[in-house]
């Protein structure tokens, strides 16, 4: 979770900067307050950015999941590759391997699927 908190956290910030600066200042003018021009201007703004940044972390995210089941693990899917390694076991690495892409694939797919029901509805275009 740590290792996708600081790519997560630059990216949005660099989206928050690039959002329109005329917007803001209009709504500046006709005296919205912060909260409003959070909600109705720089969020919907930055809403593919919210998505993008949730693709990159599912890489991330399953990276450090199984990297840290190969340090400290006693099951799951970094524990078989350490072990089938290990033992010379090419099928159960293999096996894991393939597990794990399916499950980043579904999950990738997951986000592209909430991104079209997002972006479908115009409100955030």
């Amino acid at each position: 979770m740590a290792i996708s908190l600081v790519v997560t956290i630059l990216e949005n910030l660099n989206g928050f900067m690039k959002t329109d600066k005329d917007l803001i200042k209009m709504a500046k003018t006709f005296k919205a307050s912060k909260f409003q021009i959070l909600t109705k201007i720089v969020i919907p703004a930055n809403i593919s950015t919210f998505i993008n940044s949730l693709k990159v972390n599912i890489g991330l995210s399953l990276v450090g999941v199984i990297s840290g089941e190969f340090l400290v693990s006693k099951a799951g899917l970094g524990y078989l590759i350490v072990y089938g390694g290990q033992v010379f076991k090419l099928d159960l690495v293999m096996a894991s391997v393939i597990i794990l892409g399916i499950v980043a694939g579904l999950m990738y797919l997951a986000v592209v699927l909430l991104e079209k029901v997002i972006l479908k509805t115009k409100r955030f275009q």
